[in-house]
């Protein structure tokens, strides 16, 4: 198997989920009311969890954006890990380049 990432995978990356983290809490309270409708519809366990669930909105969205943040943090690390490799990789390719003979190099088979 072959993994090959661009140096900006994991920054596009980030980008795209730190988005996801601002909407997340606002869609939770958009499924809310949403099926606020349905709330006099339904009794028993259901309107129970349905009312659990409605006291609970904040708490959930918050522990939403939480989760979500600390995915942020971890993508941010591994991006700043990623380019610190990248560029270190990139030095030390240069650095093997200026030491090289590339005039004593044969590279015609010849003797």
């Amino acid at each position: 198997m072959k993994f090959d990432m661009g140096n900006q995978t994991l920054s596009t990356l980030t980008t795209n989920t730190s988005g996801a983290n601002d909407d997340l809490g606002s869609l939770v309270k958009q499924l809310v009311a949403s099926v606020e409708p349905l709330e006099g519809k339904f009794n028993g366990a259901g309107r129970a969890a349905f009312d659990q669930f409605k006291a609970r909105t904040d708490e959930i969205s918050h522990d939403l954006n939480v989760s979500l943040g600390r995915i942020l943090e971890g993508q941010g690390g591994m991006d700043t890990a990623f380019q610190t490799g990248d560029q270190e990789s990139m030095d030390n390719a240069t650095s093997a380049q200026g030491s090289a003979n590339f005039d004593g190099a044969r590279f015609s088979g010849q003797s």
